[in-house]
C-alpha cells in the first residue's frame, strides 16, 4: 500500500474495455509530510476521490484485475481507501499543515 495525493484525472478517447465503468485518476504517491515520492501513476477509483485528496492506493494487480471482472486487464493499481488523518488526533488540516498531534483525553 502507498499513501499518495490525487493530481488529476484520466481522459481517454481509448481505453481498454475492462475500464469501461471505472474513473482513471492519476495519484503522486507521497511522503508522511506530503512530499512526492517516486512517479506518478493512474489508478481505478471506485470510490470518488477528489482533487488533492489523500488515499491509499494498492499494487496488488490481480485484485483490480478481479474488481474489473477481467482476468487480461492491464490494471495495476486500485484506489482502496480515502485519507481522513495521517497521525492519530489530528484533524485533516494538522495533518496538511504539519502539526503536532493533539493529547488524547
Amino acid at each position: 500500500m502507498l499513501l499518495a495525493r490525487v493530481e488529476g484525472n484520466v481522459t481517454a478517447t481509448r481505453k481498454h474495455p475492462s475500464f469501461a465503468s471505472w474513473r482513471l485518476i492519476i495519484c503522486q504517491p507521497i511522503g508522511r509530510e506530503g512530499q512526492p515520492e517516486g512517479a506518478p501513476c493512474v489508478a481505478l477509483d471506485s470510490l470518488g476521490a477528489g482533487m488533492h485528496e489523500r488515499v491509499l492506493l494498492s499494487s496488488d494487480g490481480l485484485a483490480a484485475r478481479k474488481a474489473v471482472g477481467d482476468d487480461k486487464s492491464p490494471a495495476r493499481w486500485m484506489i482502496i481507501g480515502l485519507v481522513d488523518e495521517v497521525a492519530p488526533g489530528t484533524t485533516a488540516m494538522e495533518d496538511a499543515l504539519g502539526a503536532p498531534a493533539r493529547p488524547s483525553p
